[in-house]
Order: structure tokens, then C-alpha cells, then sequence
């Protein structure tokens, strides 16, 4: 018995000891989107910070495509030390789990939610070939041509989707989806015109600045101040349109505790430098409510359920 307590407080010393000294070599961060989206850049803001007050590189790798399951894949066969972790949009890991359902590979069995980041509202931006100067006259537009307009998103289940068809319901209109691998090539199409409109994440926004593209709506809690004519949804009678759960990090559902804890502390701590806080700003990105990874866990799980009503009600996956 003596032998076996002995093991178990080793094993525990051990374990506290890998958290303290993480990151004790590089460390790879899995993006399961494509390069240019709100989750690739702010996952590489925060990642340069961490490399620079953790003396360690933290390694960005793309793993687009699968609805998400190409990046969950990779991180679920790593081994759970905290040294590869999955960076993902809300919509990947609560959302799109309920449209493409893999039973093999389920997030929330397979991840542990380590920290949230940040959440985004979402700018509805017209290609100017659509004859719309703002919210009033592109709702005639598209009430007036149902099927004729189609809107741009990261992929199938993301919160743009949901979000769009949420529109599409509360604003009677019939806009048509477009599943990209990610917000940045949506953008792209939009900026060539292959498609005409986007509930954009806020990759956008510079391209709205530069008159390439017109804003015409917000789907959050407030206007943008670089937009201050431009009205939210919400001011328009337009409910439930938002751009959905917070990104966050996970790792492998097998990682210790205290690593979880450790990593959660130090994106925390990133979170609240300046460099990263003005990146953030001008992403529009809203940053997320400090929480534990067990707080984190709990967030996932109600937002999940919150999908589960929802996306019936829309015919999304069904």
C-alpha cells in the first residue's frame, strides 16, 4: 500500500512539475481554418506574445477543410503534454458538431477546453455591384430579388451560416449560402464579386474602410465606431442575429489538470497586453470574460445545447 501511495504522489509531482516548466520546447498551435480568418490572426497575435514572455516559439499550422475535423483529428492523436493545442472558432467546436456528426471524433469528447479568447460581432458588407447604399435600401433589394443574392461564409454550421439564416428568417428574405474553408477566401470572393454579400467576421472591415465594399449593417450589441452611421440589427427590429460562441484554445481530453491550468493562466496574461489588446481592437474582436478551463467547459456545453434548439429550427443539417 505504502508503494502504491508513493507512486501516486511521484506521479502527481511529476505532472505539477511539467506544468510549471511548460513550455519547455516549442509548441504547436493547430488553427482548423484557413490563413486570413479572425481564428488564424488572432491566434497568431497571441501566439507571437506567449513566444516572446515564454521564451519559447509557439508554431501556427493551418489545418483547414473537414468542417473542422481535420484540426480536431490532429490534435486528438497528439500527445496531451500541452505542447500541441487546437485553436478554434466557437462554431467549429459547438456548432458544426451537430451538423457533421462524427462519432469517432466528437470535440467535446475528444478536447479539453482550455481558455476562451474572444468573440466577434459580424458586419453585413455588400460587393458594390449590389445597387444598395444602406440597410434600408438592401433589405428592399433582397425582399424584392429572393434567390438573387448570395452571401459568402467560413463553411457550413459556422456562426456567420447560422447567423445569416437567423436573418433570413426574422427579415423574410432568401439570401443563398456559399461554404467557403474560411472567412479569408469568402472575403476574397467578395472582393472579385463572385459572390455579393457576407456576414463578415471582421476580416472585412478594412476593405469597408477603404470603399471596396459597403457596410450596411452590424449583427452585435453595438455600432462600430469607424461605422457610427451604421446601425445594428437590433435597431432595426431585426432579433437573435450575433456572431456567435467565444474562440478559444483546447487541448487533448487527457491533459493533466495543472497543464490546463498553466496554459489558461498565460493566454490570460497575453490577453492583457496592450500589443495584443489594440490587435483585438482592431479586429473587433470582443474579448472573452476571464474563466477557468472547468468554466470554459461549462460555457461550451450550454452553447452546444443552445445550437441543438436552434439549427432545427432553421434547417441547417437537417
Amino acid at each position: 500500500m505504502t508503494r502504491i501511495l508513493l507512486a501516486l504522489a511521484a506521479a502527481l509531482m511529476a505532472v505539477a512539475a511539467q506544468a510549471q516548466q511548460w513550455p519547455a520546447k516549442p509548441v504547436r498551435v493547430i488553427v482548423n481554418v484557413a490563413p486570413g480568418g479572425v481564428a488564424d490572426v488572432t491566434a497568431r497575435v497571441l501566439g507571437a506574445r506567449l513566444g516572446e514572455t515564454l521564451g519559447q516559439s509557439f508554431v501556427i499550422e493551418n489545418r483547414p477543410g473537414g468542417d473542422g475535423y481535420i484540426g480536431f483529428d490532429a490534435v486528438a492523436r497528439s500527445e496531451p503534454d500541452g505542447y500541441t493545442l487546437c485553436y478554434s472558432p466557437g462554431s467549429s467546436v459547438m456548432i458544426a458538431p451537430l451538423i457533421v456528426k462524427r462519432a469517432d471524433l466528437d470535440p467535446l469528447k475528444v478536447l479539453a477546453p482550455v481558455v476562451a479568447t474572444g468573440g466577434v460581432s459580424l458586419y453585413v458588407l455588400l460587393h458594390p455591384g449590389v445597387p444598395a447604399n444602406n440597410y434600408e435600401e438592401f433589405l428592399a433589394y433582397a425582399r424584392a430579388n429572393p434567390g438573387k443574392l448570395n452571401y459568402g461564409t467560413p463553411g457550413n454550421g459556422t456562426s456567420p451560416h447560422v447567423a445569416t439564416e437567423v436573418f433570413n428568417r426574422e427579415a423574410k428574405t432568401k439570401l443563398n449560402h456559399v461554404p467557403y474553408k474560411g472567412a479569408g477566401p469568402a472575403l476574397n470572393d467578395l472582393l472579385g464579386g463572385q459572390i455579393q454579400l457576407a456576414f463578415d467576421p471582421g476580416v472585412g472591415l478594412n476593405a469597408a474602410r477603404a470603399g471596396k465594399l459597403r457596410m450596411v449593417a452590424v449583427a452585435g450589441p453595438v455600432r462600430h465606431p469607424d461605422f457610427p452611421d451604421v446601425p445594428t440589427l437590433e435597431e432595426k427590429g431585426i432579433k437573435g442575429v450575433d456572431g456567435g460562441p467565444h474562440f478559444g484554445f483546447f487541448a487533448p481530453a487527457a491533459t493533466p489538470r495543472e497543464v490546463l491550468e498553466r496554459v489558461n493562466r498565460e493566454v490570460q496574461r497575453a490577453m492583457k497586453e496592450p500589443v495584443v489588446l489594440e490587435r483585438f481592437k482592431a479586429l473587433a474582436v470582443n474579448l472573452a470574460e476571464p474563466m477557468t478551463p472547468d468554466q470554459f467547459g461549462t460555457y461550451v456545453k450550454g452553447q452546444y445545447a443552445r445550437y441543438a434548439r436552434l439549427l432545427p429550427e432553421l434547417n441547417i443539417g437537417q
